[in-house]
């Protein structure tokens, strides 16, 4: 009975962060699912950083040269 109020706290904080990075991932164009590497400790926000930062955002607008 005193575990469920734990188990609540960690269900909501973990979607607070799920949720924005799943934002993030569906803005940028990708699958908002990679978003589920934030739950892997250590390499996951590695992952993360290093996709939005060295890859190319699908919804990025590509500027033609005239």
């Amino acid at each position: 009975m005193f575990i469920f109020p734990e188990f609540g706290r960690m269900v909501i904080v973990g979607l607070m962060i799920l949720i924005p990075t799943c934002v993030i991932y569906q803005k940028a164009g990708f699958h908002p699912a990679w978003g589920l590497l934030v739950f892997l400790p250590g390499l996951g926000l590695l992952l993360i950083f290093l996709q939005l930062a060295l890859l190319p955002w699908p919804n990025a607008k590509i500027e033609e040269e005239k």
